[in-house]
């Protein structure tokens, strides 16, 4: 394979000449260019993207770090932070962690040896000590990760507030929760949305509070145990919306009547909120948005690496679908 090197020699000119021509960067007069040039249709030479991008001091890549891409929820956002990312020119790395700090650090000390130029992280795991020497602009999406790193989010415990509300003045009396992970800072903080709403009501139990951890299983499961030993339970917000769909395959192969005797809400606002029997409804996050900004955050520090940017918060949005009543006078 033709290096650098072979160019010069064939051209007759200084590897930085060769380097020169490649980037346009610096004065080359036309006759040394276009011997440069046809050495290196000559040799058919294609510049190693890690040299060039050691030369440039830019590689043009950014990655993004999810934790489990079999979520529906990820694929969205993956497709905001690739098509924004294409738009200004870079390439797309997705890493899916599956919840695992050291597969986190394994692609972290692969993708600095690649010089990436960015990295966007969906992460539960990560500590901050891990990422505080890293040199590349990082910008935390869906969740908080700490104060000092700028964030991409949703009004998560608003949210949350908003969908007990929600079902409150629709009639339900005894609702429940399938909570999220109790690490993740967004499942937290949907958490305390509830808790806002309910636990000054009369009724109020903490085992009205069941985690299914962000996954079919356990919230299926969850759902199954939490009806079975609570019948009186009439109103039920799920965290996420991939929760939300075990707790209407679980309510209703127990033989609640959908939403006569149980309504059901969730919370992100995905396409398969749409095509559940009954349809989910929904706290919609705004996913591409959120997404395409963290993009444009992170290519902002990119850069410019001395520019102040802000962390961002967006709302959420009530969806209202066939799994709850439409709102109604509650009795006294």
């Amino acid at each position: 394979m033709p290096t650098i090197k072979d160019v010069a020699k064939l051209a007759e000119v200084s590897v930085a000449t060769v380097s020169r021509v490649m980037n346009n960067n610096g004065y080359v007069n036309q006759n040394t260019r276009q011997r440069v040039e046809e050495a290196i249709k000559q040799l058919n030479y294609r510049p190693n993207d890690v040299a060039r991008s050691l030369f440039k001091g830019k590689s043009k890549m950014i990655a993004l770090f999810v934790p489990d891409i079999m979520n529906p929820f990820f694929p969205q956002l993956a497709r905001a932070v690739e098509d924004t990312a294409n738009k200004y020119g870079y390439l797309f790395v997705l890493c899916n962690t599956d919840n695992d700090n050291e597969k986190e650090i394994a692609y972290l000390n692969a993708l600095l040896q690649k010089t990436i130029d960015g990295i966007i992280l969906v992460s539960n795991t990560i500590q901050v000590d891990q990422i505080n020497d890293i040199n590349v602009p990082i910008i935390a999406l869906d969740r908080k990760i700490n104060s000092n790193i700028i964030s991409v989010t949703v009004n998560n415990r608003e949210g949350a507030s908003q969908a007990v509300r929600y079902l409150k003045e629709t009639g339900c009396k005894r609702i429940a929760h399938i909570a999220g992970p109790k690490d993740v800072s967004s499942a937290k903080q949907r958490l305390e949305g509830y808790l806002d709403e309910v636990q000054s009501e009369e009724w109020f139990t903490t085992d009205y509070i069941r985690y299914g951890n962000y996954t079919v299983k356990e919230a299926y499961q969850a759902t199954e145990e939490l009806l079975s030993q609570h019948p009186e339970i009439d109103g039920i917000f799920a965290a996420n919306d991939l929760m939300g769909v075990s707790v209407l395959k679980a309510a209703k192969n127990l033989g609640f009547d959908i939403p006569n005797q149980l309504s059901v809400i969730g919370y992100d606002g995905m396409e398969l909120s749409d095509i559940t029997s009954p349809t989910l409804t929904t706290m919609a996050q705004p996913i591409y948005d959120i997404g395409k900004r963290a993009v444009e955050i992170l290519i902002e520090k990119i850069e410019n690496s001395d520019k102040e940017v802000e962390s961002e918060q967006y709302q959420v949005q009530l969806s209202v679908k066939e799994s709850t009543h439409e709102r109604r006078e509650v009795d006294e």
